[in-house]
């Protein structure tokens, strides 16, 4: 259950960076929402951080957690914000998505 809520922690991160990244897209009134909702997803995702770092080894959490974090974030760049989706990114987000998996198998 611990992994389970250390993933949505991190999706919650990918929330946060996403915000912030519409937050720079907007002005005036709606860049003011975008960032209420950088401060309510980096919030959640602490408060979970927090939480699971109480169970699991506080670096294998905090490697999990941002790994998800930047996997997610650049994900949703490529997919939302047009960033470019190059060979060398795709092959190193992948090596980080293995050894996010890695961690999960040699964590106890």
């Amino acid at each position: 259950m611990n992994w389970i809520i250390l993933i949505i922690a991190g999706l919650f991160e990918v929330a946060f960076a996403s915000c912030l990244g519409k937050a720079k897209e907007t002005t005036g009134s709606e860049m003011y929402l975008w960032y209420a909702g950088f401060i309510f997803t980096l919030s959640i995702s602490m408060i979970l951080l927090v939480k699971v770092s109480q169970v699991l080894p506080i670096g294998t959490a905090y490697a999990v957690w941002t790994g998800v974090g930047a996997v997610g974030t650049v994900l949703v760049g490529i997919l939302v914000f047009k960033e470019p989706a190059t060979f060398l990114r795709l092959f190193f987000i992948t090596t980080l998505i293995i050894s996010i998996i890695g961690l999960k198998v040699v964590s106890k």
